[in-house]
């Protein structure tokens, strides 16, 4: 009696005959080992090495370490915040996942002289964020929903919000403070995240997750980092990191060129001569040849001033028939109470 064929032997004998022949085994082990490549995308390069998104992970892993502790005192119970990822993506990428009741919130970025880039966008899961708001107003219990998805928050629930997350903000520069100085303010809460128009849709950025954990509930926070603001701090840290990487005497080399072109930068001097206060009156009156007394000797001191400060003393005199001023000191800026030692 002839065997009879099974239908996965069946299927095994037609694979291995479109593969080429050979066992239908070896053609499956072929298969499983073959090795799978992302697509890259030529229209869209990505702008931020894995060096920099390294950087960014160091960052964020101290940042949540940081923000456990504030978050366990503030929220009097156990919360744990562990990074969960950080990804490169276009903004519009990251606004499609927004829904219309989210509420986000925008964060300005300044090094210290002035506001840099786009905002700085976080967005807490509502779950997580009623929860946090729920041991706000003094519950106890570990319990949370994680299927809320989708909330309209109250008034005093947004006000809340506010605080909780200008307690996250407060601490974001401990993350940073190991290569640079940076303050973060929270600019404003954002209601209708879908109408938002701060960032350009196509611009790179990247994402920051994080996992928390508040008692049983576990949820995300994630942070959108603009190129714009990403940019100008690596740009700050590559310059610090070449300033500090030079030697002693390139450093002196450096600042005796910056002199040098520091030298041919052109100031106003001035010398006050004296001061004196007149009524309107005499001003009126005032006819050529009639002398205002200045009250100060002919052969008082003379203080000479550069760029509205006084740096100089000298003395009034002539020179080759012009006026001159012959320094004499150099003037004492420095406060009374200071000299006194107090």
């Amino acid at each position: 009696m002839s065997e009879v064929l099974t239908q996965a032997q069946i299927d095994a004998l037609l694979n291995s005959m479109a593969g080429g022949g050979g066992d239908a085994e070896e053609s499956a082990v072929e298969k499983k080992e073959e090795i799978k490549y992302k697509k890259y995308d030529f229209f869209s390069p990505k702008k931020f090495t894995r060096d920099k998104l390294r950087l960014l992970k160091s960052v964020y892993e101290t940042y949540s370490r940081v923000v456990s502790s504030r978050l366990n005192s503030v929220l009097r119970t156990g919360c744990q915040v562990e990074i969960f990822d950080v990804e490169e993506q276009r903004y519009y990428e990251f606004a499609n996942s927004l829904h219309e009741s989210d509420v986000v919130t925008l964060i300005g970025t300044d090094v210290g002289d002035g506001r840099i880039g786009e905002p700085v966008i976080m967005k807490v899961d509502p779950s997580m964020m009623l929860s946090m708001i729920d041991h706000m107003l003094g519950s106890t219990s570990d319990d949370g929903d994680d299927s809320v998805t989708s909330y309209t928050y109250t008034d005093i629930e947004l006000r809340i919000y506010n605080v909780i997350v200008g307690y996250m903000i407060d601490v974001m520069p401990d993350g940073w403070s190991n290569y640079i100085e940076l303050n973060f303010e929270l600019e404003r809460l954002e209601t209708n995240p879908t109408m938002m128009q701060e960032i350009s849709r196509d611009e790179s950025v990247a994402i920051v997750i994080l996992d928390v954990q508040l008692g049983n509930l576990e949820g995300k926070i994630s942070i959108c980092l603009p190129d714009s603001v990403l940019s100008s701090i690596f740009k700050i840290m590559e310059r610090k990191s070449s300033r500090d990487s030079l030697s002693e005497e390139e450093k002196e080399e450096t600042s005796k060129i910056i002199y040098e072109h520091l030298k041919k930068t052109s100031l106003e001097m001035k010398a006050e001569l004296g001061k004196s206060e007149l009524l309107l009156r005499d001003i009126y009156s005032l006819q050529v040849g009639d002398v205002i007394n200045l009250n100060k000797a002919k052969d008082s001191e003379v203080y000479l001033t550069v760029a509205d400060k006084t740096c100089f003393k000298g003395y009034l005199g002539t020179n080759n028939k012009n006026m001159a001023i012959k320094i004499s000191d150099v003037y004492d800026n420095t406060p009374v109470s200071s000299q006194r030692g107090e």
